[in-house]
Order: structure tokens, then sequence, then C-alpha cells
């Protein structure tokens, strides 16, 4: 791992734990038009909740962490899946494109936005389990678990079954895990086509600006593997600065802790970083 230099003299690895508050300068000249920001009050932005924040560039390898022992943690990856879900669906054909639309039984749901039809596209951005459960069968388990082996996805355990292991059953993956196959995703190593991965990095998309694209999944677990409490929140994805590439992972626990919540809290640190930018509250 890369390091930064304090005061010009001493070098200490780039890792801040819960209790720390400011994060150095870099001193590399390739990152410091980028990443302007001289610290991160990761305290003030994680609020009451516990939780672990890691970004990596993948141009050449700087790296910061905070709470470096829950970033090595293992939780269920919620919503997260997703991603992972999708691209085993295009790869084996369960799913045609981002357009490829699944009927809603009128089965009753936690959030309105399930309530109806939805395609791929619509799927990702209003988080449906309903729609990727039934990617997941299109999929199979042995197509699905041999997927899980190649990309070393966590403990790759499915047996939770086949529409549930990745909601707060079986399937679970640190912040680091999901920061190598993101890095695995965006340096074109996983085990999946090019259009494949290629289709799914666009529908990801959550922000752009003129020099940067913000992207990325979010995820909510519930107390007791429930919806109606929100005790468990990820958000996972990347950043475009530029022509510089970021990757990262946050996940926080506490009371009200939401995937949406992660995202506001990655997005501040980011917009401290000066990754990127945005007027007002975050959403």
């Amino acid at each position: 791992m890369k390091t930064l230099a304090i005061l010009a003299a001493v070098t200490v690895p780039l890792i801040a734990q819960p209790e720390e508050s400011k994060v150095a300068k870099p001193a590399s000249p390739s990152l410091s038009n980028v990443v302007a920001a001289p610290h991160v009050d990761f305290k003030a932005r994680f609020g009451h909740f516990d939780g672990c924040f890691v970004l990596k560039s993948l141009d050449d390898g700087w790296t910061l962490r905070f709470n470096d022992q829950r970033a090595a943690k293992r939780f269920a990856p919620c919503s997260t899946f997703k991603i992972f879900n999708a691209m085993a669906g295009l790869e084996v054909g369960a799913l045609t494109g981002p357009d490829h639309e699944m009927k809603w039984d009128g089965t009753k749901q936690t959030r309105k936005e399930c309530e109806r039809d939805h395609t791929l596209a619509t799927a990702i951005r209003d988080s449906v389990v309903w729609y990727f459960q039934r990617v997941a069968e299109g999929v199979g388990a042995k197509r699905m678990q041999a997927f899980l082996d190649q990309c070393d996805y966590g403990n790759r355990d499915m047996s939770g079954g086949l529409t549930k292991f990745w909601l707060q059953t079986s399937l679970e993956i640190s912040a680091d895990e999901q920061m190598g196959f993101m890095e695995q995703m965006y340096a074109g190593k996983l085990p999946f086509k090019s259009a494949t991965v290629d289709t799914v990095k666009r529908l990801i998309e959550y922000r752009q600006s003129n020099d940067w694209i913000f992207s990325g999944k979010t995820g909510t677990g519930g107390e007791g593997g429930k919806s109606d409490k929100a005790i468990l929140g990820w958000y996972v994805g990347h950043v475009k600065k530029g022509d510089r590439q970021f990757i990262f992972a946050i996940n926080i626990s506490g009371d009200n802790a939401m995937g949406r919540t992660a995202r506001k809290i990655a997005a501040n640190i980011l917009r401290d970083l000066g990754l990127i930018e945005f007027p007002g509250e975050f959403d």
C-alpha cells in the first residue's frame, strides 16, 4: 500500500482509525491536483454510525482507509449484490439488456416503487428485490456458484437459498472484498464479457458533471433480516474524475442505517477530497 508524506519527513500508512479525524494532504504530484482537501473529518461525516470507508486509485494504487478493522469484517451484501447478479444474468442470457422487462405479480412489497413492472435499468435504480430474485432463478444455482467462485466474492456461500442467499442469510462480504470485486470489474478482469460489464457500469451511474462521474449501488439490511428497521447500510462504487479513476466502499451500522445514508456519507467524503462537487445536501 502506498504512503503519504507527513511534514515532508515521516511516512505512515494511509489508514485513518475511527478516533482520527484528519488525513494528510497527498504528497504525490499525480494526485495533488485531484485530491485537494487537506483532511476529512470522518467522525463528523459518520455521526452516530459505526462505519468504514475505503478508497483506492485505479491509476497508481493510492489508498485511503477509515476504520481498518471494520473494513475487513464481513456483512451481508444486501442489494449491492445486484451489481454481481445483473452481470451474471446478462452473461447467461437470463437478461437481454437494460430494457429487459419483468411483470410484477401483484405481491405486496415493502416499498411502493417495487409494486409495478420493471426493466433491468429501473430495477437497479429502485433496488427491486423480486426482480433480482427472478434473475437469480434464471442464472441457476450451479452457474451462480461458479461465478461466485471465479470472482472470489466474499465467503461465496449460497446455502441461504438461490433467491435469498445475499439477503442477510448466508452470503457475506467485507468492504475490502467489495473493493477487490470492484477493482476487477473496472480493470476488466471479471469472468464476464466486456459488453456485460460495460452495461452494468452504465446502469449504476448515479450522478455526473462536466469532469466527474459518481457511480454505485446501495444496500440496506434490516434487524433480524427484516426490512422494517434498517441497521446496515452499504454503498459500493466508482468515481471518475477527469482522467483518474477511483473505487470505493462504505458500510454503516446503527439505528436507521440505510444504503442511501451510506451513499450520502460517501458523497460528502468524496466532496471533501475534491473528487465530486455538488451544492447543498446530497440526496
